[in-house]
């Protein structure tokens, strides 16, 4: 059984008993204690969103064609694009600004540096364009102040590497989650366990004496390593069944509400740091006002869910969100009404330790990024510095109090210590 187990979780891509890659020996240790937050979630918009339907319009220049200049709304400090009359499905700009953005932060102008996907993807991911060995914030976070939960880092796609900090657990759909959580029962069903409660009590006894037993006696890594990688299947096991209890009855059919439910299940239960979802197909080569206006409105409604159901589960408060994507739309329409690849773009955030209803940075009238001051936050195309992704991930790290972690100074950002932006979270 405890076999079946750990396949299921291989097949789930959960790493409960240590990350890939640490050395030597890898001891296997639990929290009795849920981890009780803050959770981190990022929103990818893969392939590259236009902001000019979003949260940078443009009115001007023919740089779209579902709206003029005097049609751009305003709400608090944010300008954005309206975008009701073509929201079939999803949410609308008008909707989601009425409802977070008093709380929302916006960063216009970030230098993306590159216009590939794989490479933007990993930058805004990590904060370092040219190594692959950097992780992503979530997981560096999860390692920072998770290390020990079940399913620590969880993510559904785009670039999710590790740095080898941190397991990567996959989870794609609920019925799975279900499954890894009651994994002593039959499909899940907590009503058909595999066995009694007397005997998985004899087998976790005797597991830990063994473990007891066993821990100071020298063997081979090999051999150490799949002795706690049981071990921590077993008494991760235990923590997982906490999940069960937040799993909803209806399951959603939106994409990103899918992820949602079950990154807000493993927050409430204790057993996640930080979630990465995403959805793609924004790379809109051809019919860019048609694509862009069929998935950002589905990408705010996903964010807008999960916002609402982790006020359900009453931990709202405690979530820290980052709504990102690899690149922007160019300001010119291609041949086949599409839009190509930009290497100018924006970002969002809300939550936990972030002051809203603030816009920082911009582009111009061409979508070129303008240059920033840093100590003061404004727009200065003369002595200002070019944000880029390492700016906004140093702040990040800030934010989530793992600066100065160990974890934090093996994978440096750079020389922008000097260009750290100052106050931004307000």
């Amino acid at each position: 059984m405890r076999r079946d187990f750990l396949k299921l979780c291989g097949l789930a891509g959960l790493g409960l008993a240590a990350p890939i890659g640490w050395p030597s020996a890898v001891r296997a240790k639990t929290k009795d204690e849920p981890y009780g937050g803050p959770y981190y979630v990022v929103f990818n918009a893969s392939g590259g969103w236009d902001t000019t339907y979003l949260m940078d319009p443009k009115g001007i220049n023919n740089i779209n064609r579902l709206y003029k200049e005097g049609d751009i709304l305003t709400h608090g400090t944010h300008k954005y694009a309206p975008t009701a009359k073509q929201t079939k499905a999803g949410m609308s700009n008008e909707d989601f600004y009425a409802e977070f953005g008093k709380e929302l932060l916006v960063l216009n102008g970030i230098d993306y540096s590159v216009n590939n996907h794989s490479p933007g993807a990993r930058y805004m991911a990590t904060g370092n364009l040219d190594s692959l060995a950097y992780p992503t914030f979530p997981a560096l976070v999860a390692a920072c102040q998770g290390p020990d939960c079940p399913i620590s880092y969880l993510t559904f796609g785009n670039y999710s590497a590790t740095g080898n900090l941190v397991a990567m657990s996959r989870v794609p759909y609920l019925p799975s989650l279900k499954r890894i959580a009651n994994a002593d029962a039959i499909d899940g069903n907590e009503r058909s366990p595999y066995h009694d409660r007397f005997a998985l009590d004899r087998i976790e006894q005797t597991l830990r004496e063994q473990h007891q037993t066993n821990e100071d006696t020298p063997r081979l890594p090999r051999a150490e390593r799949a002795e706690n990688m049981l071990y921590a299947a077993q008494d991760n096991s235990k923590a997982l069944q906490r999940v069960t209890a937040h799993i909803p009855a209806t399951i959603p059919k939106e994409r990103l509400s899918q992820q949602a439910e079950i990154a807000l299940a493993s927050f409430k239960a204790g057993v996640c740091v930080s979630a990465n979802l995403t959805i793609g197909q924004f790379d809109s080569h051809a019919n860019n006002d048609p694509d862009q206006m069929r998935l950002i409105p589905e990408f705010l409604a996903g964010i807008a869910y999960l916002l609402r159901r982790a006020g359900e589960l009453k931990i709202r408060e405690q979530i820290v969100v980052i709504v990102q994507s690899e690149m922007g739309r160019t300001p010119t329409y291609n041949n086949g009404n599409g839009k190509d690849h930009w290497s100018v773009g924006s970002i969002m955030f809300l939550g936990r330790g972030i002051k809203g209803n603030r816009v920082i940075g911009a582009t111009d009238e061409k979508q070129f990024q303008v240059p920033l001051n840093p100590q003061q936050l404004k727009c200065d195309k003369e002595k200002g510095v070019k944000v880029r992704p390492e700016h906004i991930h140093l702040a990040l790290r800030e934010l989530a109090g793992i600066a100065d972690h160990a974890h934090s100074k093996k994978f440096p950002l750079g020389g922008v210590e000097k260009e750290k932006l100052q106050g931004f979270w307000g």
